[in-house]
């Protein structure tokens, strides 16, 4: 089958989908993958053919400041390009359709249009539940009725936002003019399974979910066969202990996702706190420099910086690992058995912080605007040190380390793209 899996976002909410691909490559599957220009050499890397989407805003460099209402409004923007872009990745004889949570909402009209099956594949439990909120909007418990509420208005804001998206991108295929209610109202219907790439080891799957919303468990980035760390790494890690892992992914120096970083030094005193709370607690440290640009000291033989290296690799190697909690890099963690020390900034990571919490494989949150405070540094290595040298947290990583062993998420895929 001719398949084109189409992802949008930032790091973590592509990679995933480069090894879940590969599996169906290995399958027998002629396998594309449509993401901006950034993940060719990531796609191609895993054997799959890559195709260009428009580039997602949080990536500009540069971008113009203005707070939440001009983060929407280029959102939206973004989403009337991506929808032409999903629509031109397709064109070239696809037979099924993979979607990214991103790219769901605006795919399944180019399904419809191409006549052809479209299967969502989100990253985030985001279906409406009592169990718990919706994943980005925080960790407080609204109760059964309000939690289901909010599930449904979140879901309501996400059409708003593709709403002229949608409207475009139907003319534009000739498909007739839909509301927003209609649209949801044939959602709501729909009984086609859903596949959420998470654990439920890690988060239980809500009860009052219809059937066919599953979670499978995770998809993993691609990592070849015979790769390796670098030889530089590979010294640092042989010449002492266990170090504590540190990097927060996707996320600026300034606290938001994307942008280049230059935000008056923040990048500078952010690694600074890094490095002291490291040696606060008594760790040696691999500090991963990601977009917020971090470095560790020139002369620190107990910190050494890196760039981009495979988690699947590195992580079993730590004695902890400071992140953005990103779901990912959460989920890479787990999968490794090391506890966690969440430093949560926006987005869902809030929630996923509270999972780790909730498991016992992590402390409790550092919020990333907290290692601006002047306390920041007696904050973060005091959870170092409690990640580190209380067994409980490696106790609890380990235990939901051993139930994702018996997950396969690319196998249940596999099966439902077969069946």
């Amino acid at each position: 089958m001719k398949i084109l899996i189409a992802a949008a976002g930032s790091y973590g909410d592509v990679a995933p989908y480069t090894g879940l691909g590969a599996r169906l490559r290995e399958a027998g599957h002629r396998v594309a993958l449509a993401a901006d220009d950034s993940y060719a050499r990531l796609v191609r890397a895993a054997g799959l053919e890559f195709r260009a989407l428009p580039a997602d805003p949080r990536r500009e460099e540069g971008a113009a400041p203005g707070g939440k209402r001009e983060l929407m409004r280029r959102a939206a923007a973004f989403v009337r390009e991506l929808g032409p872009g999903i629509a031109g990745a397709a064109a070239p004889g696809t037979e099924l359709l993979l979607l990214s949570a991103t790219t769901a909402p605006l795919g399944r009209h180019v399904a419809e249009a191409l006549g052809i099956p479209a299967l969502d594949l989100p990253l985030q439990p985001n279906a409406p539940t009592a169990a718990f909120p919706p994943v980005v909007t925080g960790t407080r418990s609204l109760g059964r009725w309000g939690n289901r509420a909010a599930g449904r208005l979140s879901l309501r804001i996400v059409d708003r936002l593709y709403a002229d998206g949608v409207r475009d991108l139907r003319a534009r295929l000739g498909l007739p003019p839909a509301s927003a209610r209609a649209l949801r109202r044939r959602r709501n219907a729909d009984s086609r399974p859903v596949l959420h790439g998470v654990s439920p080891a890690l988060v239980p799957r809500p009860a009052d979910w219809r059937p066919g919303l599953e979670l499978v468990g995770n998809w993993w980035p691609y990592t070849a066969p015979d790769a390796t760390l670098p030889s530089e790494l590979e010294d640092f890690l042989a010449a002492g202990p266990p170090p504590v892992f540190v990097g927060f992914g996707s996320m600026a120096a300034g606290g938001g996702g994307g942008g280049d970083g230059r935000d008056g030094g923040g990048s500078e005193r952010l690694a600074a706190t890094v490095v002291a709370a490291l040696r606060r607690a008594k760790v040696r440290g691999v500090i991963q420099s990601g977009w917020a640009g971090l470095t560790g000291p020139a002369d620190g033989a107990d910190i050494l910086t890196v760039g981009e290296v495979p988690h699947t690799l590195l992580f079993p190697r730590t004695a902890a690992v400071v992140h953005h909690a990103g779901a990912g890099t959460t989920a890479a963690a787990l999968r490794a058995g090391v506890p966690a020390v969440p430093v949560p900034v926006t987005a869902d990571q809030p929630f996923w912080a509270a999972r780790l919490a909730t498991v016992g494989a992590g402390t409790g949150a550092v919020p990333f605007r907290a290692l601006a405070a002047e306390n920041a540094v007696d904050h973060l290595a005091e959870a170092i040190g409690r990640a580190v040298r209380e067994p409980s947290y490696r106790d609890a990583a380990r235990a939901v380390a051993r139930c994702m062993e018996g997950e396969d998420g690319a196998g249940a895929v596999i099966k439902v793209v077969e069946g």
